[in-house]
């Protein structure tokens, strides 16, 4: 099909193909509402064992205590990653009446970790909450990980608390951003398409070219009155 020929089907049926990009258009904006503020708050840790008494006499009991370190950073890590993590902290809010489900709290749960530094941040839609929340957080991870690793004997594992969470806004994301524009493209889209298959289907004959890509001789022509 040519370009030209294209454009003219175009011409023809473009209200057909505007319809549909018009219709979402209008309901996208009928039921636009601001996305929610998110909130998002981090605490860094290191973690480490105290060396033992020996430690002052052999450099290699102070190795195997740094390296001891990063071992329990990745006990430690896949523990906030697991359901368990998330139930003792909402049993922890529960017991201050504050409600927090497990879901909620793993859901907004990230951590990281590198050699002897864990990373620990928390996503909510309430600043407040979120405060609330991570304070447990930070509560069931230095005071309750001894169940967690019990490669160290019942002894808890040392968290040392490098700074203090500060809570910031997060602005929307891009998809939130873009999602009625890509919704109406692909609406112009369909309608495009529809524009397409309606001339596909129409038997009326409209122009002269038209006959003479069916191979039909022409008698004469009247040509449309300006």
């Amino acid at each position: 099909m040519e370009l030209r020929h294209t454009w003219t089907i175009l011409r023809r049926y473009w209200l057909l193909a505007l319809i549909p990009a018009v219709l979402v258009l209008v309901a996208g904006l009928a039921t636009w509402r601001p996305a929610p503020t998110v909130y998002n708050a981090g605490v860094r840790f290191l973690v480490g064992q105290p060396p033992g008494a020996a430690a002052a006499e052999f450099d290699e009991q102070r190795y195997y205590n740094w390296l001891s370190s990063e071992y329990i950073v990745n006990g430690l890590t896949d523990w906030i990653r697991g359901g368990n993590f998330a139930a003792a902290v909402s049993r922890r809010l529960a017991a201050q009446g504050i409600d927090a489900p497990a879901g909620l709290i793993q859901g907004g749960l990230a951590v990281d970790n590198a050699r002897s530094m864990l990373t620990v941040s928390l996503t909510a839609g309430d600043p407040a909450l979120l405060t609330q929340m991570l304070g447990s957080v930070v509560t069931v991870l230095t005071e309750d990980n001894a169940a967690a690793l019990p490669q160290l004997g019942g002894e808890r594992a040392v968290l040392i608390q490098l700074d203090e969470p500060v809570v910031n806004a997060i602005a929307p994301g891009l998809r939130s951003q873009l999602d009625l524009p890509l919704r109406v493209a692909l609406a112009l889209a369909a309608g495009l398409g529809l524009a397409l298959l309606a001339h596909y289907i129409d038997p009326t004959v409209r122009d002269r070219a038209e006959l003479e890509r069916l191979r039909l001789p022409v008698m004469a022509e009247i040509p449309k009155q300006k």
